[in-house]
């Protein structure tokens, strides 16, 4: 195998024998098949469309495809085997689509060359799945057209999970969906020039914007604004169930099966942010969130007292004293743990849970009352928009920090905290996605009632930073770059990717990255992102405050 898609890829330059995230090589190969399978599909579907035939299968496969591939989603070899066989049929069935819509109008049709991978058992897809490995790429095209390939490849991924949180709840978009084949297909040919691979690159986050906007859309209809919230953080006595991942639907569905059975629901990782949205914090059931971000979850898992639910990306392998009481949902997988499917009208029966919470000790006494705060996205953050201009112009903020991103077990983290404290007292913190969790249980205070720390939620919520950057620079007249905001952000897999591509797009300058920059990207290509949009690794606190405060 070889994988260099995540941050903490081994030794920082690529895994090759078992995945950090904990894939083994079988899985590694069959999701290079997977994502082989969907390429093929993309180029078929595109053609389609273009004939003018629906590609209602190939659409929902693809984008399923992409998210099974993301880091920390799906660890089973039969389930990733399984869609490789499903998309096989796909692709048939996309190409006859193609090529009958051609004859029925008497049109000539293109002989589409794609591999169709042989649906048998687990181990000769895994072999098959070899031939398709990145190093083979890098070998044939250099570091740099095969990192900016893969830069295009994991942009589609995160746009994938994010365009699935919203297809869940009844929000797509056509054009999304005819992009991702457009790129896909781009993929598929091997391009090599340099140019045309960048200009990519940034359409990837151009239509990534597009996706975000319209999760956030869902979310908004379905739950309403989330709203300035004490989110309690120490336990209540009782029987239990832990939800994490990102999948607000689920948590919705589980909220309502639980209501009136004497069972606390605890929010984990990136789902703190549901505590804040009028109708799910409505369930009095749902008493707070527990433990932090996803690389604890080991030993955050087998101390809680109850069931577990994992909704999507984020796992990790399960310790023996916990396995039997967590579930995955959705498309996230690990072999030997129960999966509860959704029927055809996409409801879930989540009654193994709650039964593993009813038989599982719970919580025997309330812990000490302690509550953080959160809920500041774009709506909240705008309704204060007058006093935080006020209080700028009165010159008790002098600049905002966005310190946010996907957060990791890799050493060098703890960067983020330290930044954090040390960013003088006259400054506003935004943060989201659960880098947070590496300071948002500080107390930060506040500037003239305006809390100095801003939760502006899930990773996703990126959006709602955006928005906030936006109303800012309009207010002041100016444009983004010119406001006194610095991004410094953390990323770990392929959603943090498409965010910060969908920030390159919007032309943001002088972002900070880190803890180390993508294996993935060259030396050539690292140059022209500096020299076009700034970017910067992150260096020292201390260093990189002195650089941006002057």
């Amino acid at each position: 195998m070889f994988c260099y898609q995540c941050e903490q890829t081994a030794q920082g330059k690529g895994c090759t024998v078992n995945g950090v995230c904990g894939k083994n090589g079988t899985t590694a190969s069959l999701q290079d098949l997977l994502f082989t399978v969907a390429k093929s599909v993309s180029r078929c579907a595109k053609l389609a469309r273009e004939a003018g035939s629906t590609t209602r299968e190939a659409d929902i496969f693809v984008m399923e495809a992409l998210f099974t591939t993301v880091t920390n989603v799906n660890f089973d070899p039969a389930s990733v085997a399984s869609m490789v066989a499903q998309g096989a049929k796909v692709l048939e069935a996309t190409k006859a689509a193609y090529e009958n819509t051609c004859k029925a109008a008497g049109k000539d049709f293109l002989t589409v060359d794609v591999a169709l991978p042989p649906p048998s058992d687990v181990e000769s897809m895994a072999r098959e799945g070899t031939g398709f490995e990145i190093s083979k790429r890098i070998e044939a095209f250099g570091a740099d057209v095969s990192g900016l390939q893969e830069l295009i490849a994991y942009g589609l991924k995160g746009m994938a999970a994010y365009a699935h949180h919203a297809h869940v709840l009844g929000a797509e978009s056509d054009d999304v969906f005819a992009f991702t084949h457009e790129a896909l297909d781009f993929l598929a040919g091997d391009p090599i020039d340099i140019g045309q691979l960048v200009a990519m690159t940034l359409r990837v986050g151009e239509v990534n914007l597009k996706v975000m906007a319209l999760l956030d859309q869902a979310n908004t209809d379905a739950y309403g604004h989330p709203e300035p919230s004490q989110a309690r953080i120490t336990p209540v006595a009782g029987n239990c169930i832990l939800i994490s991942g990102h999948d607000l639907k689920d948590l919705r569905m589980l909220l309502e099966q639980t209501e009136g059975l004497g069972i606390n629901v605890y929010t984990h990782s990136e789902m703190l942010p549901a505590l804040a949205y009028p109708e799910l914090k409505r369930f009095k059931h749902l008493v707070g969130n527990y433990g932090g971000a996803w690389q604890d979850q080991r030993q955050e898992f087998e101390a809680f007292p109850g069931a577990i639910l994992m909704t999507t990306n984020c796992l990790q392998k399960p310790k023996d004293g916990y396995q039997a009481r967590i579930f995955t949902t959705g498309l996230v997988a690990w072999p030997g743990v129960a999966h509860i499917e959704a029927d055809q009208n996409g409801k879930k029966d989540f009654t193994l849970v709650i039964e593993a919470a009813k038989a599982a000790p719970g919580f025997t006494s309330d812990g000490e009352a302690r509550s953080i705060t959160i809920g500041f996205a774009r709506n909240a953050v705008m309704n204060a928009a007058g006093a935080v201009v006020d209080a700028v112009k009165a010159g008790k903020i002098k600049h905002f920090f966005l310190i946010g991103g996907c957060d990791g077990a890799k050493p060098g983290r703890n960067y983020y905290t330290d930044l954090a404290t040390a960013v003088p007292k006259d400054c506003v913190i935004l943060t989201l996605a659960c880098g947070k969790y590496r300071f948002n249980k500080l107390d930060f205070g506040d500037i003239g009632g305006i809390p100095r720390l801003l939760d502006c939620g899930q990773c996703n919520d990126a959006y709602s930073a955006v928005q906030i950057a936006v109303a800012l620079s309009k207010a002041f007249e100016c444009g983004v770059n010119d406001l006194p905001l610095s991004l410094i952000l953390s990323w770990y897999e392929q959603k943090a990717v498409c965010i910060l591509l969908s920030l390159l797009h919007l032309g943001i300058q002088d972002i900070r990255i880190g803890p180390s920059l993508p294996a993935f990207i060259g030396p050539t290509v690292l140059n022209v992102l500096v020299e076009k949009f700034g970017l910067k690794p992150i260096s020292s606190p201390d260093a990189d405050l002195k650089a941006i405060l002057g």
